[in-house]
């Protein structure tokens, strides 16, 4: 009998989340720069310690205040206002929303450290939140490179 992985794969991975930790100086301003952008939060995963930002159905941003953040590690916070700790990437239904949630991060206080990527099939733009997070919007057509 022959057995098919990608299902197995498929069904053993389906329902897992993915939390991302971000260490943030000021919750109050995070939470109000990333609901600029249109993105809501769990309140019940949400106190004055931390937030938690949906992006979207199994995806998620734990923005915790330094102080919190640094019981979970016993290492230096990077400073992501001058290194690249990470590089956050999602994707998007169109360049018309990439275009627009880059513009109102920056309306809302980002920056946009990059040009814009536009490979025909993909396009992309980057942005830095107040605290220095690199975030990448993408967009790729279905059908492809090849197309």
């Amino acid at each position: 009998m022959h057995h098919d992985v990608s299902v197995t794969i498929k069904i053993k991975y389906m329902n897992r989340q993915i939390f991302v930790n971000l260490p943030v100086k000021d919750l109050d301003r995070t939470m109000a720069f990333y609901s600029a952008l249109g993105f809501t939060f769990n309140e019940q995963f949400t106190d004055e310690k931390a937030a938690c930002m949906i992006i979207g159905e199994n995806i998620f941003a734990m923005l915790l205040r330094e102080e919190f953040f640094k019981t979970f590690t016993k290492k230096e916070i990077a400073d992501a206002t001058k290194v690249t700790e990470a590089i956050l990437a999602i994707s998007s239904e169109s360049r018309t929303v990439v275009d627009d949630m880059v513009e109102k991060a920056i309306g809302a206080g980002g920056t946009s450290p990059m040009p814009s990527q536009d490979h025909g099939w993909m396009y992309g733009r980057s942005f830095t939140d107040p605290d220095g997070h690199m975030w990448e919007i993408l967009y790729m057509d279905p059908a492809g490179p090849d197309n």
